[in-house]
């Protein structure tokens, strides 16, 4: 053999241990980070109930897929449905939408895509107020959001920039750009 044959050997000798170190780091990379990424549970056709500190319903969850990740402390959701039970201790809200993100630790519910609020009882003065994004706090009972609302009564139709609701109190309120169509009957 003469040396350019060696050179050459030696050449596709190295290049090919580069990249046999490049591939393991890489593949080290990828399990690392998915593994991560993996939820610690998962449900599907999920229901569950959550009490306050009284031992009363606060609220109650339904979704078709759930994902929990304990070190996070967060929880999403597919297709989630809340009623809420504010400080009277009965039904009076359904939250429905797309998405949705619990976060334990602070309380907080982040409803996304479609979002649609309806009232359970036929005698409240809003029946449903639909937006594309709302926080709910569930220790304070406030639903908030700065996304375009649409609220439908049953003699009125709202829209508007920004809501402020508190469900103990029984109080919307819409924060700018207000717009209605008052129906008499």
């Amino acid at each position: 053999m003469n040396r350019v044959t060696l050179a050459i050997i030696a050449f596709f000798g190295m290049a090919l241990i580069l990249y046999w170190q490049v591939q393991s780091k890489r593949g080290e990379e990828e399990v690392a980070i998915d593994a991560s990424l993996r939820p610690d549970y998962v449900a599907d056709n999920l229901r569950s109930v959550e009490y306050n500190e009284l031992g009363l319903v606060n609220s109650r969850v339904t979704a078709t897929h759930m994902e929990h990740f304990e070190e996070a402390n967060m929880t999403y959701f597919t297709q989630p449905i809340y009623l809420v039970y504010p400080d009277k201790g009965q039904a009076q809200w359904r939250l429905r939408s797309s998405k949705g993100t619990l976060n334990k630790k602070s309380g907080k519910v982040i409803l996304e895509k479609d979002v649609i609020i309806d009232a359970i009882s036929p005698e409240e003065p809003v029946q449903t107020i639909k937006t594309t994004y709302l926080e709910l706090d569930l220790n304070t009972m406030v639903m908030t959001s700065d996304r375009d609302i649409y609220i439908t009564g049953s003699d009125f139709k709202i829209k508007g920039v920004g809501l402020y609701a508190d469900l103990n109190a029984q109080s919307v309120q819409l924060t700018s750009q207000v717009e209605g169509i008052y129906e008499a009957k």
